[in-house]
């Protein structure tokens, strides 16, 4: 079972591109994508995501550990290409021993290129709904007997609605009041503005709401060109030119560059594959399972080169 909230609205007895009120869904292992009829009473939901979270138990304490990851897509992703990237990172991370929830944010977007100004208007106006439909709620829930983890994976545009989302919650009191925090945000191919992602009142909630933010930018990234006749105009993005000077030191970029230069063929057939390449990396979803583990320092990452300008992806 894959489990989903989602933002959109509905047309036609399916889900359409534009806001609608929160769904909770509990997608079966045989659907290709999902659909209004797979909705659920909301504390079920939620009851379900915890006990799959849970892995251990702290001796110290008796509490419950585990871990959440919820996956915020991009653009133009319609709902089969966004619960066929939730089950990759699902599995992939399961492959690597993670024992906890993947949950995805389905937030309202439509499945065409040409639609960008719109998903962005769309994003911005659901993005609040990361927060007090998931992230504050599992906060309640985990105060009530659990030591686990929250963290957030977010592709392209999904990056600009955690963002908002983080930033749109610190301005409202219902919200405001209520004490949340993610450990891990991890942002790949993010099309944030890069100037936005430094010590700015724009990127501040974000990272004070957050442990560590980890940004894997790629200087091939064709989709985040500034040449992009769809995004004539925008500033650089974060996902193709990295953190810029002066971040907060608790982010930290890691240059995928080289390293998807050197395995470029192993993406062909893949739409996009300049942008779209991490879910289907081992390599990377190792980089991301290390990061949620937050075991070791994320400088000595198996995955990971240490170079005089950073981070650098490895095999």
């Amino acid at each position: 079972m894959d489990h989903v909230f989602c933002a959109r609205n509905l047309k036609g007895g399916s889900f359409g591109t534009n806001p609608g009120p929160t769904r909770f869904l509990a997608v079966p292992a045989a659907a290709k994508a999902h659909e209004p009829g797979h909705a659920t009473p909301r504390r079920q939901w939620f009851d379900a995501v915890l006990a799959a979270a849970k892995s251990g138990v702290n001796p110290s304490t008796g509490r419950d550990t585990g871990d959440i990851v919820i996956y915020v897509h991009g653009f133009n992703t319609d709902a089969k290409v966004m619960l066929d990237r939730h089950r990759r990172i699902r599995k992939g991370l399961e492959a690597l021993g993670y024992r906890g929830a993947v949950v995805s944010f389905d937030w309202p977007c439509a499945d065409s290129a040409l639609n960008y100004l719109e998903d962005r208007t769309d994003a911005k106006t659901t993005a609040m709904r990361l927060v007090s439909d998931a992230i504050a709620p599992f906060s309640r829930f985990i105060d009530q007997g659990c030591e686990i983890n929250v963290h957030v994976l977010a592709h392209s545009m999904g990056c600009f609605v955690v963002r908002e989302a983080f930033d749109d919650a610190d301005d409202r009191p219902a919200v405001a009041a209520t004490s949340w925090t993610i450990s891990q945000v991890m942002f790949c191919a993010a099309d944030v503005s890069t100037d936005s992602m430094g010590t700015t009142a724009k990127s501040s909630s974000l990272y004070r709401h957050c442990v560590r933010l980890t940004n894997y930018a790629s200087p091939y990234d064709a989709v985040l060109s500034i040449s992009n006749v769809k995004r004539v105009g925008v500033s650089p993005r974060v996902g193709r030119t990295g953190l810029p000077a002066g971040a907060p030191a608790k982010a930290v970029n890691v240059d995928c560059g080289t390293y998807y230069d050197q395995h470029r063929e192993d993406f062909a057939g893949i739409p996009n594959a300049d942008h779209a390449w991490y879910f289907y990396d081992p390599t990377f979803l190792r980089d991301v399972h290390l990061t949620v583990q937050g075991v070791i320092d994320r400088a000595v990452f198996p995955t990971r080169i240490v170079t005089p300008g950073g981070l650098v992806l490895k095999d």
